[in-house]
């Protein structure tokens, strides 16, 4: 959730690190800071300060008032200390000497700094990296490289790092445990990022840090080392985003950038996947006799995510007849799953970094299920360690309310059911090739729904003002509901919560008012009638009703609620596709009246790597 920058090469090194943090603003922070080292002085210089990068960037005139080829620069989100210049990173050994970026949480700091504490060492933050920083310069006999190791013998938890010494002006040292670390290779120098998206302007040869490797970043290359400090060689990957998809491109925020990318990116997910009348997986190694032989179906994820999973559920079910149980990831290791090598885990998350989803397909494969990821970003870390993956391709995602991302796994995700069901034989041949149709048609769809968002800004605007809000739903359009009102909490600060339609009676009718907005799903037809029971319902005690439901039906729901947004009449598997772009304009544009940071909305960080 934190962003870690670093560089070492012939260039100013703090004008770079200041220019890679920006570009991990989106991952959400609270406070910036670098680590510069001059070998004409033999100096480490920080910097560092609370609040926005702009801030730091001020104080140190765009990076030109630090000499030195070579820094780290990170920007933190709280977790041990309030944000505040002292517990900001870089922190800093007793000595100045040694400076230390860090991503996770240290879990046994408390006992290491008691420690250190005993043998007269003081401490000027109230952070766990710290700790790290103050046990590294404990150790150090004038060889960092061992130092750091007999470090990593003793801190538990979570890290990806990044150290610097003034003893040592010609390298970097980078650690990463359950937290994404990336290296870069440039001429005559080298980067590290914990996003592509940081190094991407400068260098787009990387390798991915597995848990447990060192690496040390010279002028000369990087050279890798595994947890016994034995040396590793490293495959190099290339990078092959567009450096313009990391920018708005004239829009006015991220978030509508990719709300409006979604039919491109639902082009590239699904086209090469539907080739002559069938579904094609890349090297897909799920067998049919397996498929046949699976006696359940896990999907774990967070957030968005496991949204995507609840659709996925009533889709699966339906169409393969199998049991599918949704699970959130930070639940799944705590709950004793029913888990052996007839259960098939899919497990998803855009980053490939979550560490609650990371530590939950561990424990799926400890107990001896197949895993199959589907995430976005090519070569993280969930998709290393998964049986199977499937990307979905949909570039990078900026903004931390995710659109196309959630689009692209739920699209994904509804073909792979088609998929399944094929290899089952549990839907007729005409069913399967009407869905492979209007899998096709998606993207098409989806640009007519998207022609529609100055009418969805206008019922924004006569809603902006309401301080809390239902959505409600049935099937697939509650587990719709749930990421409508998701995307309104996250960017708005309204107060929304999601039910099952059927539940209202069960206490959440109580808190329907005069003046309380109810959005209503009514996508899915089968269930059209009960919904509009509903809407009478809430009508009855006073509630205004903005609605969502096809063309079709459009006039018959119109006669019951205040205001209706609507998507074309498509098949039943794309119905929560379509249905979402609604609700995530809605949410965008009821945030942009109420004035919101909309991209990096408090509080909340893009990928969550901390458990």
């Amino acid at each position: 959730m934190c962003g870690i920058v670093g560089y070492i090469g012939q260039e100013q090194a703090a004008p770079i690190l200041l220019e890679g943090l920006s570009r991990l603003e989106y991952r959400g922070y609270d406070s910036a800071g670098v680590a510069v080292l001059d070998g004409q002085t033999g100096r480490l210089s920080v910097r560092k300060a609370s609040g926005r990068l702009a801030v730091l960037a001020g104080q140190l005139h765009g990076g030109a008032d630090l000499p030195g080829s070579a820094g780290v620069g990170h920007t933190r989100w709280a977790t041990h200390g309030a944000p505040s210049d002292e517990n900001s990173h870089p922190q800093v050994s007793r000595s100045g000497r040694i400076a230390v970026v860090h991503n996770g949480i240290i879990e046994n700091y408390a006992g290491l700094k008691a420690f250190l504490e005993d043998k007269g060492v003081p401490f000027t933050s109230e952070t766990d990296t710290e700790v790290v920083a103050q046990l590294i310069e404990y150790f150090y006999d004038g060889d960092l490289l061992a130092a750091v190791g007999r470090v990593l013998r003793r801190i538990q938890g979570a890290y990806a790092l990044g150290i610097v010494c003034a003893d040592c002006p010609g390298q970097i040292v980078a650690v990463r445990k359950d937290s994404p670390l990336i290296l870069g290779y440039g001429e005559g120098c080298a980067f590290l990022a914990s996003d592509v998206t940081a190094i991407l302007r400068h260098t787009r040869q990387v390798s991915y840090l597995e848990d447990g490797e060192v690496a040390v970043l010279t002028r000369q290359g990087i050279r890798c080392y595994d947890r016994l400090m034995q040396p590793v060689e490293k495959p190099v990957v290339q990078v092959d985003w567009d450096v313009d998809a990391a920018e708005k491109g004239g829009y006015e925020h991220f978030m509508f950038k990719e709300i409006m990318e979604q039919p491109q990116a639902l082009r590239r997910c699904l086209s090469p996947r539907l080739q002559g009348g069938e579904i094609t997986l890349e090297n897909f190694a799920l067998s049919g006799q397996y498929i046949r032989e699976m006696e359940k179906i896990y999907i774990v994820a967070c957030g968005s995510s496991y949204h995507v999973g609840m659709v996925g559920k009533y889709q699966l079910e339906r169409l393969t007849r199998r049991p599918v149980e949704v699970a959130l990831a930070s639940e799944f290791r705590y709950m004793q799953p029913i888990v052996d090598r007839r259960t098939l885990v899919i497990v998803i998350s855009q980053s490939g970094e979550t560490l609650d989803t990371l530590a939950a397909l561990r424990e799926a494969r400890r107990l001896g299920a197949f895993v199959l990821s589907i995430v976005n970003v090519v070569g993280s870390s969930i998709a290393r360690e998964s049986d199977q993956v499937l990307y979905t391709w949909a570039g990078p995602e900026i903004a931390v309310a995710t659109t196309k991302a959630y689009s692209t796994q739920l699209a994904l995700l509804s073909l792979l059911a088609v998929y399944f069901a094929g290899e089952l034989g549990t839907v007729p041949q005409a069913e399967y090739r009407a869905a492979l149709d209007a899998f096709a048609q998606l993207p098409d769809e989806m640009e007519k729904v998207l022609e529609r968002k100055d009418g969805i800004q206008y019922f924004a605007s006569r809603c902006f003002n309401h301080s809390s809000v239902f959505f409600m739903g049935r099937n697939v359009d509650y587990a719709l509901g749930l990421e409508g009102s998701l995307k309104l909490k996250e960017i708005s600060y309204i107060h929304s919560e999601a039910y099952a339609a059927g539940e209202l009676k069960h206490g959440t009718i109580s808190l329907i008012e005069d003046g309380t907005l109810v959005v209503a799903l009514a996508t899915y037809d089968r269930l059209f009638p009960k919904v509009m029971s509903n809407v009478v319902e809430v009508k009855s005690r006073g509630a205004g009703v903005l609605a969502l439901t096809t063309e079709r039906r459009r006039e018959e729901m119109a006669r019951t609620a205040d205001a209706v947004m609507t998507i074309p009449d498509v098949h039943d598997l794309l119905l929560p596709c379509l249905g979402v772009v609604p609700l995530q304009l809605f949410a965008y544009y009821v945030a942009l009246q109420r004035g919101c940071d909309i991209d990096k909305p408090r509080n909340l960080a893009k990928s969550v790597t901390v458990e």
